[in-house]
């Protein structure tokens, strides 16, 4: 089991955000508290994840967290 970081960033206003995913929901939401990411960031659709600034990024990255491009990470949505 892992999460995933996508290596593509988006600005949002002045912040620059990527996507977080991982295989399982509670692998997800345990990065995202390990990095400082409140819950209510988490984006719960079709496509479970969190938009995570590069701050954040840098710690999931830090605490396992595996760099991906785009395509990989909406595969792992889709799964």
């Amino acid at each position: 089991m892992a999460v995933y970081i996508g290596t593509k960033e988006y600005k949002y206003g002045r912040m620059i955000m990527s996507h977080m995913v991982a295989d399982t929901l509670e692998e997800l939401h345990e990065m995202a508290e390990k990095c400082g990411v409140v819950r209510r960031h988490f984006q719960d659709g079709k496509r479970p994840h969190y938009d995570v600034c590069k701050e954040s990024k840098g710690f999931a990255i830090i605490n396992g967290a595996i760099l991906v491009n785009d395509r990989t990470i909406i595969e792992l949505c889709r799964a």
